[in-house]
């Protein structure tokens, strides 16, 4: 009799374990949440690059919490009057595929520029975009500086 518990206790176990095994297999794929953080003019048209191949790795628009904080010499990329067509194009693709696009209000104030100067889908990072950072890190989100 002894020898019929252990034997059906280490079934149940064994399949006990293989079933919870399946489970944690099944269950799908935590989204990314990702930081971009963009400061040097000459690495604008790079980081929207790596952005869409992103957007596109993931599976495409939504399948990803993607933000790109901007600052510094960054941000005169994305002036309006002044910013290439290309930059345009991508920065409108990009939004419309759910990219955050997140300026910081310090540079805006230096650059004596205001959101409505920016090409659109911008919004403020009102503390600035080294705090808008260090809180998108505080909440999980991956840091990448391309």
């Amino acid at each position: 009799m002894e020898r019929r518990s252990i034997l059906r206790a280490g079934l149940s176990g064994l399949l006990g374990f293989f079933a919870i095994r399946q489970t944690a297999a099944a269950a799908p794929p935590k989204r990314q949440r990702v930081a971009y953080h963009l400061a040097d003019l000459d690495r604008v048209v790079f980081a929207l690059g790596n952005i869409q191949n992103h957007v596109d790795g993931v599976g495409g628009p939504g399948q990803a919490d993607i933000r790109l904080v901007v600052h510094g010499p960054a941000l005169r990329g994305f002036h309006a009057l002044a910013a290439q067509p290309h930059i345009v194009a991508a920065t409108e693709r990009l939004t419309q595929a759910g990219v955050a696009f997140e300026a910081c209000a310090n540079t805006m104030k230096a650059q004596g520029v205001k959101l409505e100067d920016l090409t659109s889908g911008f919004i403020a990072a009102e503390k600035g975009g080294v705090v808008r950072l260090a809180e998108l890190q505080q909440q999980g989100y991956a840091y990448l500086r391309p």
